[in-house]
């Protein structure tokens, strides 16, 4: 997945306080600097950079692009940059229902009038 490969903000140029134009704006420049048809043709080892440089830049604008996978995109980075354990609670475990009781106990319901 892209988020193990590094930094997303890194690979667009930008730090995790950019906006969503900002964001918007420099995946746009870079994929036109890094496309096969904008770049120059003559050189075959710069064309390999570039090629790797444009598949990042897609992945980390495709987290990054929308803002509900950016926000847990941030929320990742930061707890583990953190690193303080996260304390999850759980249900408490109930009991498997016997035959002779019914899985769901209802007290009596009272209505009240509304005078």
């Amino acid at each position: 997945m892209t988020a193990d490969r590094g930094d997303l903000y890194a690979d667009l140029g930008l730090t995790s306080r950019a906006t969503q134009e900002q964001i918007r704006r420099a995946y746009r420049t870079l994929v036109r600097h890094n496309h096969p048809d904008t770049r120059r043709r003559d050189e075959p080892a710069q064309s390999e950079v570039s090629d790797t440089t444009l598949q990042n830049v897609i992945s980390a604008y495709s987290v990054l692009g929308d803002p509900t996978r950016r926000a847990l995109y941030d929320h990742r980075i930061t707890s583990t940059r953190a690193a303080t354990p996260i304390r999850i609670r759980t249900a408490p475990r109930f009991q498997q229902a016997s035959p002779d009781r019914p899985p769901i106990l209802a007290g009596p319901v009272r209505w009240h009038s509304s005078r």
